[in-house]
């Protein structure tokens, strides 16, 4: 295969088309079948039921995922009446990305372009210091491959279905730490948690497959232009929307970014989180071996039903028996992720936390300990760092592994439960909530709420 061109990978992530969307509109704009986000057993029947060998998926998504490519004529080991063919046919087409500036800390935060591009979701992307590596020539299982694709984008290497142990160089030996790219799967959200801001904005709608990869394509297009060396390494289904109620795009997304010629990413470094919708928990169990995580902030079903709404078709009980599920069917070696964020005087005394060790006693799991981070017009505050420091201390005196996660980005609104994007609210929650805050009705339904 040849070598794709550098200045091919630094062009910008490409417009998104007004068909790449799943509505019948924007569909009716442009039929083509966008490559984006199909997962390689779908490709290989795409490809089969036009009269070619399956293996030109593995071709096209080497092109894709490991050299960035998104036009079919750079892609040079196929014929060119191929090439024709799929031009004609399909498309690969991400939504634009338009950063905002980043936070003091390094975290960057991007406004999505979906739909028609008048609506608007967030990405994120949380770099960790850089660490110094070994001189192992291969990685380890839970680090990201040595591949172009799980680093970034190459630009000066072959694509390859790769993984191969090589040496690393002296330059190598100072790597850049772990990247968290933290993802939306939902035009606002369909839910509405109290102490979240992206619920307050309402919702319209899932994200296509192609919305949802299309943004770590076009973040990792992007770290690879800038040369830093530093990739996506982890990716977290956490930014909007309720990830396992936009279900089968997300399944299809993780498989691309855990497959070998997509982006190559372990499996326990892509984690789906979820508000508890146990049905779709005991699912994910037999169609993705992706990490779990689980929003529960609270031990108790009555105070959880006022912060999670969702708790009241799902309550603790139902939503622990599918984690045990899931638990069973990935094996012993998997732990489910359990988030809590911490609010000053609801959640944070020490008899919730005596509560919540004794719900977790027998799970397999690992809690992530939130410190609320404040939006506009929320009733919530943020603990003490002393009532955070006891509540954790608690939980690991009670045998729960329990970390505090960092805030991070606070500064430009992209920590956890701060993301708003620009929805056109077709639930009318985003009116209510504004209602509330002022006392007074919007003007318009669609309300920019933050921009870059």
């Amino acid at each position: 295969m040849s070598k794709p061109s550098l200045a091919a990978l630094q062009q910008p992530p490409l417009r998104r088309a007004e068909g790449a969307g799943s509505g019948s509109e924007s569909a009716a704009a442009d039929a083509r079948a966008n490559l984006l986000g199909m997962p390689r057993t779908e490709l290989e029947r795409f490809f089969v039921d036009l009269g070619e060998k399956p293996w030109r998926a593995k071709q096209v998504m080497k092109w894709i995922y490991h050299a960035g490519v998104a036009e079919f004529d750079a892609m040079t080991d196929i014929s060119q009446a191929l090439r024709n063919r799929l031009s004609d046919i399909a498309r690969i087409e991400a939504p634009v990305l338009t950063p905002f500036p980043a936070a003091a800390d390094g975290t960057r935060k991007w406004s999505v372009a979906v739909g028609d591009g008048s609506e608007r979701v967030e990405a994120v992307l949380i770099p960790e210091p850089s660490a110094r590596g070994s001189a192992r020539g291969r990685p380890s299982q839970e680090e990201p491959s040595a591949r172009g694709s799980a680093r970034g984008l190459p630009s000066q290497e072959e694509p390859s279905a790769g993984g191969r142990a090589r040496g690393l160089s002296s330059q190598e030996l100072e790597k850049p730490g772990r990247s968290t790219l933290c993802i939306s799967s939902q035009v606002g959200c369909v839910l509405d948690c109290a102490f979240c801001a992206t619920g307050k904005q309402g919702f319209n709608g899932n994200l296509s497959r192609a919305e949802i990869v299309g943004q770590a394509w076009a973040v990792a297009r992007q770290l690879a232009t800038e040369g830093s060396g530093r990739g996506i390494t982890n990716i977290v289904f956490m930014g909007m929307g309720e990830p396992l109620y936009n279900f089968d795009a997300v399944v299809d997304a993780a498989s691309v970014f855990t497959d070998d010629l997509g982006l190559g990413i372990s499996r326990r470094r892509v984690t789906i989180s979820t508000a508890g919708v146990a049905p779709r928990i005991r699912e994910l169990a037999s169609r993705s071996e992706v990490s779990l995580a689980v929003s529960l902030h609270a031990a108790e079903d009555e105070l959880r039903s006022q912060l999670v709404p969702l708790n009241r078709r799902y309550p603790i009980a139902e939503l622990l028996a599918a984690c045990r599920h899931w638990l069973g069917q990935l094996g012993d070696r998997r732990s489910v992720t359990i988030e809590y964020t911490l609010m000053e005087g609801v959640n944070d005394a020490l008899a919730d936390a005596a509560k919540l060790a004794g719900l977790l006693g027998d799970l397999r799991c690992k809690v992530n300990l939130i410190p609320f981070n404040p939006f506009p017009g929320s009733q919530f505050k943020r603990p003490s760092m002393q009532r955070v420091r006891a509540f954790q201390t608690h939980l690991l005196g009670a045998g729960i592994p329990a970390m505090l996660r960092t805030t991070r980005g606070d500064d430009i609104t992209a920590a956890c439960g701060q993301l708003v994007g620009l929805v056109r609210d077709r639930t009318r929650r985003q009116a209510r909530h504004l209602a509330r805050r002022t006392g007074m009705a919007p003007d318009e339904q669609l309300l920019r709420v933050t921009s870059p």
